[in-house]
């Protein structure tokens, strides 16, 4: 018999799940990490109704942002962004040439890939490094943003006279795309050129002067050396140089790293400006200031003899029993004060500048206060030529420098010849004999073309006493010991010295100085050969000769 089961529910009812029948023999099979077995829930209303409200959170974030950039802050960002898109460039100003007095170029500017842009090019000719110094580039940073726009000068007249050299750097708005690359650029502000200058000083006197210092440091063993001839009438430099030197050009580029290194680890210390900063024991370059001090003091006739026999001795002040004896170079015999400059008698010097016997001596106060008066033991206010002070000894020096120590007659009688603690530079001592050749106005230096240094004071000393001195310079160049410049093209006086080093007195400062022409003086000269061996026979006299004898070919204007 059939039976017959009658379906009540609709064709389209959902099958509920405990209506389907499933094999039990299957489910150990199931992959429950695939959710094989498990039976799906719809999403709840909460969970729901929580991504919503995120939803509507987040948007409104987004709107308040969008509202800030565009509205808000939209003026603010406009305008970085289109100075993300114009980028502001320096226009480089074109640096001031500088000439020396004959219009030869010593520093100047070359174009160097791009055309805003150029390179500082310097003159090879030896001996213009410390005159005319080097400068800094502009600097970027990995970028190519300059974080330091401008040619800063470095040393020497570059660095002195930077302001007027630098000029005014301009302004162009470059466009750049996405990438970088340049769209279009515009000058905004055009650059400011700088000043050109004209130096004081001749270039070719100036390379000759260095080139006779370095042949004779190299030829017997100096350490270097320096030289400086100034035009009395007005104070301009006509030549200042060191050896050693650096090349300005090495300095600016910095390209050439060894290069560079190299002078910063030279002994011979490259940098340093012996003709202003260097400091030396003046030796007997000093004498013809004491002699003028002791005219004007009434200390001795110019015409009263002293006889040197090689030394005097004096008691000693610790020990009754002993003399103290101070040597001359030389037993020169009876020498009044014209001879006793020519021949650089010390004894003569030890006598007048401390006193022996009979005959008085200035002192070291007076000494000192004459010194001065000359230009010793300060600084040149204010200038290209300001530099180390130097020392002149006294007193006070003593106790500071040698715990505490009294002042004796024998630290007057060195003094006087200009050894003990006495120190120079060279500028100080070719300032001074300028002052000898002006009647004593002590006129500062000129590194500028037709621009003379001004007038410091006048040492207040009679034209009759500058005469006793110059003719004993000229005596100096005939017969004494300057006689390296006793030259038949033009007359000159000198006076030479050797000041000795340390306590063994193995080197020496080799000096001379001096003026010329003789019956018209106009040009001041000083030379120093730094530390070389006590017995060398050839030294700054040697240099300065082989200096005049190629001015004589090559620039006799000078000797006019």
């Amino acid at each position: 018999m059939m039976i017959r089961i009658k379906k009540n529910r609709r064709k389209d009812s959902e099958i509920a799940p405990d209506e389907i029948f499933m094999d039990s023999h299957n489910s150990p099979q199931f992959d429950n990490q695939q959710f094989e077995g498990r039976l799906e829930r719809p999403i709840s209303q909460i969970t729901l109704s929580v991504i919503f409200i995120s939803f509507v959170l987040i948007l409104l974030v987004f709107a308040g942002r969008v509202w800030g950039l565009q509205i808000k802050d939209g003026d603010f960002y406009t305008l970085k962004s289109e100075n993300n898109r114009l980028r502001h460039t320096p226009v480089f100003a074109v640096r001031g040439v500088l000439y020396d007095r004959n219009g030869v170029a010593l520093a100047w500017n070359e174009p160097s890939g791009d055309p805003d842009f150029f390179s500082r090019k310097y003159s090879d000719t030896p001996g213009l490094a410390h005159v005319v110094g080097y400068v800094q580039y502009p600097s970027k940073d990995s970028a190519g943003f300059y974080y330091q726009e401008d040619f800063e000068g470095v040393d020497g007249v570059e660095k002195y006279f930077n302001e007027d050299l630098k000029g005014k750097n301009g302004l162009k708005l470059v466009e750049v795309n996405a990438l970088g690359k340049v769209q279009s650029d515009n000058v905004i502000q055009p650059p400011q050129e700088g000043k050109s200058i004209y130096l004081s000083i001749d270039s070719r006197v100036q390379s000759e002067m260095y080139t006779a210092i370095k042949d004779i440091a190299e030829r017997v063993g100096f350490t270097g050396g320096a030289g400086i001839m100034i035009d009395t009438t007005t104070g301009e430099v006509i030549a200042m140089t060191s050896y050693p030197e650096f090349d300005p050009e090495v300095m600016s580029l910095k390209v050439d790293t060894a290069k560079v290194k190299s002078y910063f680890s030279n002994k011979g210390k490259p940098f340093l400006n012996r003709a202003i900063n260097g400091l030396y024991a003046p030796g007997s370059i000093i004498k013809p200031y004491i002699a003028l001090a002791a005219l004007h003091e009434g200390t001795i006739d110019p015409m009263k003899k002293i006889l040197s026999t090689g030394s005097i001795s004096v008691q000693n002040q610790y020990f009754p029993n002993l003399q103290t004896v101070f040597k001359d170079w030389k037993a020169l015999g009876w020498v009044d004060m014209r001879h006793a400059i020519a021949m650089s008698s010390d004894v003569y010097f030890y006598e007048v500048g401390g006193g022996y016997k009979d005959q008085s001596g200035l002192g070291i106060a007076r000494i000192e206060k004459y010194m001065k008066l000359f230009g010793f033991g300060e600084e040149i206010h204010d200038s290209f030529f300001t530099g180390v002070k130097g020392t002149v000894p006294n007193p006070e020096w003593k106790k500071l420098n040698f715990n505490g120590e009294a002042w004796n007659l024998g630290n007057t009688y060195h003094t006087s010849i200009g050894q003990y603690g006495f120190q120079v530079s060279v500028m100080q001592i070719v300032r001074a004999m300028s002052t000898i050749v002006n009647d004593g106005v002590l006129r500062d230096p000129s590194i500028l073309k037709d621009q003379p240094g001004k007038i410091v004071r006048d040492v207040g000393i009679a034209k009759e006493d500058f005469k006793v001195i110059k003719e004993g310079m000229r005596l100096g160049a005939l017969q004494g010991t300057g006689t390296s410049l006793n030259v038949p093209y033009v007359e000159m006086a000198t006076k030479s010295g050797t000041a000795e080093l340390g306590v063994a007195k193995d080197n020496v400062n080799s000096w001379m100085t001096g003026f010329f022409p003789y019956s018209h003086p106009r040009y001041t000269f000083a030379m120093m050969m730094e530390r070389g061996s006590v017995h060398n026979l050839i030294g700054a006299g040697a240099a300065m000769r082989e200096t005049v004898d190629w001015m004589n070919k090559n620039t006799p204007e000078y000797f006019k």
